[in-house]
């Protein structure tokens, strides 16, 4: 009787517990967050416990039982082999013969005493092996004979899926999407003031607080070694300068609208009077519809540089 009340009381606290983790599931925005909903995480939990604690009582239980049958019938449970079973798994996918048993597949080879064994390819590697075989052919026909996408192919379809993506959201998103292509000139007092402020903070160190020009170039001329204008200025902001002396890119530490503040901040400083400007570097720039003045830099290059 107390056998039958354990079991039910079992099912009962197994059956409810689960039901209340489910409906909790549901119920919540994030279930499984700690911090919001512990007693989710205390539920599951004591649910997986009480269940591993019953199937550990069953199996010592059967053990048990098992054992005293065994005495029972005069069998001393030392002399049992309780790895017969993967004793016989190994045997059957090895198929090899016992030391005892080696004299039946001995061959006819003899090299200073050493003898040469006629052993069967294990059953596991024999079918691996064939299913390398079905493998290539199955490989061959779809790719080879049939033109099933290869991985360029796909690689090609993912990229223009992302493009379609992109545009899409472009298109319906409230807000505008920052890049190399849709940025445009700040001139709002705010924006100029916040692009200065990370200006100062990541930029004055090699270009100095008044852009005159440190480590990296002068920014307040009109010579530029990649490029003037706001969008050549953003590219080179978010992808960094030349390959080994450029500047680092910054498009994982800042955001593209602070991006588009501080190439603002910069442009806004053409024209202005430095304590000590840096010679110029680069080529002269001119916006697009006037013809460009190349003209020969003067001085090292930069290390790190935003022109």
């Amino acid at each position: 009787m107390k056998k039958y009340f354990q079991s039910i009381v079992y099912i009962i606290f197994v059956a409810v517990t689960f039901f209340a983790i489910a409906t909790a599931i549901k119920s919540y925005k994030n279930p499984f967050s700690l911090y919001e909903h512990p007693l989710v995480w205390i539920a599951i939990v004591g649910l997986v416990t009480v269940v591993v604690l019953k199937e550990a009582l069953n199996i010592v239980a059967q053990q048990k039982a098992k054992q005293l049958q065994m005495e029972k019938d005069g069998i001393q449970p030392e002399e049992v082999d309780n790895w017969a079973w993967a004793k016989k798994i190994i045997d059957k996918w090895t198929e090899a013969k016992a030391v005892e048993e080696e004299d039946e597949i001995i061959l006819d080879h003899n090299y200073d005493g050493i003898k040469e064994l006629d052993n069967n390819l294990p059953p596991w590697w024999l079918y691996m092996f064939y299913a390398t075989i079905i493998f290539a052919a199955v490989y061959l026909v779809r790719y080879h004979v049939l033109g099933a996408d290869n991985q360029e192919m796909e690689y090609a379809q993912a990229v223009a899926e992302a493009k379609r993506e992109l545009a899409a959201f472009k298109s319906n998103s409230k807000e505008a999407v920052i890049d190399a292509e849709t940025v445009t000139v700040l001139t709002d007092a705010g924006d100029l003031s916040r692009g200065k402020a990370v200006y100062n903070l990541n930029c004055a160190a090699c270009h100095v607080a008044d852009g005159g020009g440190g480590i990296g170039p002068n920014l307040t001329d009109e010579y530029w070694i990649l490029g003037g204008g706001v969008k050549n200025i953003f590219n080179t902001i978010s992808n960094g300068g030349r390959d080994g002396k450029g500047m680092v890119a910054w498009n994982k530490t800042l955001k593209p609208k602070d991006i588009q503040k501080v190439a603002s901040y910069i442009i806004s400083l053409q024209g202005t009077t430095p304590a000590k400007p840096k010679e110029p570097q680069g080529e002269l720039y001119k916006e697009e519809g006037q013809a460009p003045a190349v003209a020969e830099p003067t001085g090292e290059q930069p290390k790190d540089s935003i022109q």
